[in-house]
């Protein structure tokens, strides 16, 4: 029994160390493919990612998914707690589930875990997340979230969304644009951001007045100049 004992605690030491590990690669290095993107390459779809650095994509874009994902992203800790009680709430009156994950939380299960809904995924995603703001700027988290997301079928991160929607670099988005490509993000398979439906425009117009306020209150100061 305590050898048993004894393997498992090894065992957890080591998934405990790999892990930060692979947090701190991350933290310097591009992030190279997720397991998302590997799952849905081995079934056929295709995989368009080019990494951008933060400063070679558009500031609209980075404020834009702020407002439409986290609000108080420069303010919390990974969690926030005030979006996932609402969540809750709102999850009991209403037919469509909406989650109350961070930025932070979306990176950790995009960039490091498979797609589940299982708590024990979701504990292993809690882990992350305080890897993730232990050992990464604010700044660091969303870039790679802007680097990963999938935006379009097959299309990855900021870069291969600007040119899937709109023929153009990520550095080159408009406001609008970039309201347009954070209004899809709920259901990116789903919904067009070029050219919109009725809902995603009409979200688009509402994530551009959000954007305003993202850049006037500074709830971007964490993560722009």
């Amino acid at each position: 029994m305590r050898h048993i004992v004894r393997v498992a605690a090894f065992g957890l030491a080591g998934l405990i160390g790999f892990s930060i590990l692979w947090v701190l690669a991350y933290a310097l290095l591009p992030v190279p493919a997720t397991p998302l993107m590997v799952i849905r390459t081995l079934g056929g779809a295709d995989w368009n990612h080019s990494w951008r650095s933060m400063d070679r994509i558009s500031p609209h874009l980075a404020r834009a998914v702020i407002g439409a994902e986290d609000s108080r992203f420069c303010d919390h800790m990974g969690v926030d707690l005030d979006a996932v009680e609402k969540a809750l709430e709102r999850n009991q009156t209403h037919q469509r589930v909406r989650g109350g994950s961070t930025i932070s939380q979306q990176v950790a299960k995009n960039a490091f875990l498979w797609p589940d809904r299982s708590w024990l995924r979701k504990g292993v995603e809690l882990w992350f997340t305080m890897l993730v703001e232990t050992f990464w700027s604010k700044r660091r988290i969303l870039e790679v979230y802007l680097n990963i997301v999938e935006w379009a079928p097959g299309a990855y991160g900021a870069e291969a969304a600007s040119r899937y929607w709109f023929g153009k670099g990520a550095e080159a988005l408009t406001p609008r644009e970039a309201a347009l490509l954070a209004a899809i993000l709920p259901s990116p398979l789903k919904w067009k951001a070029n050219p919109p439906g009725r809902y995603v425009a009409g979200r688009a117009g509402t994530l551009q007045q959000r954007m305003e306020i993202v850049r006037r209150d500074g709830l971007d100061d964490c993560a722009l100049p």
